[in-house]
């Protein structure tokens, strides 16, 4: 894989879990422990992203 299809596909579930907690935190039935895990592995997630944006590229 690519590293630009890597970062892409690591964006597309960035933004999936985004919507998750979205949804989420607009249902008053979920668990609060259920959002702070949705927000850890975002964070994660996005961890991955920058670190992928800060290796030097070679050509």
């Amino acid at each position: 894989m690519s590293l630009a299809s890597h970062l892409d596909e690591l964006q597309r579930k960035h933004g999936d879990i985004e919507r998750e907690i979205d949804d989420a935190m607009n249902h008053p039935s979920v668990d609060d422990l259920e959002i702070v895990n949705l927000k850890r592995r975002k964070l994660a997630i996005k961890d991955a992203i920058e670190k992928l944006r800060a290796q030097p590229t070679t050509h």
